[in-house]
């Protein structure tokens, strides 16, 4: 199908392109920017006036809970979320039932989520066994099968020996492994972040030294590796610092952080509402500013949502009992342009760290509209207001502490490899 995007104001960070344009689609690339190619004749047209053109939104953690907790969520219906907010790539966790720690069960999730037909997946690999910590998962199988990364999400590791070989074998092949920080001795029974609030409120803490210490040991283990390595969903100041020096020593590290630690701190917690309960905690006011710092300097390379959804009995019971996690995909783009009413960030670097910076990370060909590309893209109306409600979300799961709120920033089309997967 031929497709014209009339209109809008296309923003490229790849190609440093941000003006108003027409854009053009056949064959599920992008053939032309600005003038039609020759003999070109549209299929369908979509009028973008008054709103912004960019590239596939690229979410780097995502929980499809498809196999195993379809209670929760399912495959299509997480993936029918992500392009009602703009995302045509996800980026998903191995946590489901099995794990991801076959080829059978990574090929399984693609193969669902092309027949289902609304988002790229591409799934993360258990960097161990069981994501037990102390047998090699088979990594070059994975990874063959299209897993595009290896973690062990924030379970932890029998000894630093067993980490060190498992970052050994994935330099040895060139592959990413992805850092989830968590010091789970620390954790303990802890519910939210280690400070006044949680004194007051008289629920146990997680200090910060459960994310940093963490983050320091597996830098160090990089270090004498040289693995490729990307730290998820950091939560502390002093995290992204230590990114920064390890960074300028010239490693080859990259991290990212979830929308709602750049937007909150431990301080809602103050109602014991469950929504907030997330692993990582919601840190403090000045966790918050180094966060948003690490994004201002770069630092933090990329934004995700940290979509977790959940049944409405997981968050139905004392805040300490219930399940950590939000739903988060179709807030992303919202909450993200908030970063922008703050008049933290321009609209072409936000647009960058939710597009081509993951790719750069993943080492994918995605994120871009340069000509020959595939045709993943987002076309969003930056002032429209909605509320978020059970009604406006598609995801299964409703937990975000969002509900009933208005944001600002609307999609209205989501195009991938050259189909419209969403139109509103």
């Amino acid at each position: 199908m031929n497709i014209m995007i009339q209109g809008g104001r296309v923003i490229d960070p790849t190609q440093q392109w941000d003006q108003v344009a027409d854009l053009y689609i056949q064959n599920g690339e992008i053939t032309a920017l600005g003038e039609a190619p020759a003999g070109f004749e549209a299929d369908e047209v979509i009028d973008a006036q008054g709103q912004i053109v960019c590239p596939g939104l690229i979410d780097l953690c995502t929980t499809l809970r498809e196999p195993g907790q379809t209670r929760k969520g399912t495959i299509a219906s997480e993936t029918a979320a992500a392009a009602a907010g703009g995302i045509t790539t996800l980026v998903v966790t191995p946590d489901t039932q099995p794990i991801v720690e076959t080829t059978a069960v990574a090929e399984m999730i693609q193969d669902r989520a092309a027949d289902v037909g609304f988002a790229r997946v591409l799934p993360m690999g258990a960097l161990t066994q069981g994501l037990e910590g102390e047998q090699l998962a088979p990594l070059h199988g994975l990874a063959s099968s299209g897993c595009v990364a290896f973690t062990n999400m924030r379970n932890g590791f029998s000894s630093s020996q067993t980490l060190l070989r498992c970052l050994e074998y994935a330099a040895t092949h060139d592959l990413l492994v992805v850092f989830q920080a968590q010091d789970n001795t620390l954790v303990a029974s802890g519910c939210m972040h280690d400070d006044t609030t949680s004194t007051r409120l008289g629920l146990n803490g997680i200090p910060e030294a459960a994310e940093t210490i963490e983050v320091s040991r597996c830098l160090l283990l990089v270090e004498q590796t040289g693995v490729r390595a990307h730290f998820g969903q950091l939560s502390c100041e002093r995290s992204v610092r230590m990114i920064e020096a390890a960074r300028e020593r010239g490693l080859n590290v990259t991290a990212d952080v979830a929308v709602h630690h750049l937007l909150l701190t431990d301080e809602s917690v103050s109602g014991f509402n469950a929504a907030y309960h997330l692993q990582p905690p919601l840190r403090s006011q000045l966790d918050r500013a180094g966060l948003r710092q690490g994004l201002v300097t770069g630092t933090i390379a990329a934004i995700c949502s940290d979509h977790q959804p959940h049944d409405p009995i997981a968050k139905q019971a004392p805040f300490a009992a219930t399940e950590p996690g939000m739903s988060g995909l179709e807030t992303l783009l919202p909450l993200s342009l908030s970063l922008i009413e703050q008049e933290l960030i321009e609209l072409p670097q936000l647009i960058e760290t939710l597009t081509s910076a993951p790719a750069r990370i993943l080492g994918i060909e995605a994120g871009t509209l340069e000509i020959g590309s595939q045709a993943d893209i987002c076309v969003f109306d930056p002032n429209a207001e909605w509320v978020v409600s059970d009604d406006t979300l598609r995801s299964a799961g409703k937990n975000t502490p969002f509900l009933g709120q208005t944001l600002k920033g609307r999609v209205n089309a989501t195009l991938m490899d050259g189909r419209i997967v969403f139109r509103r």
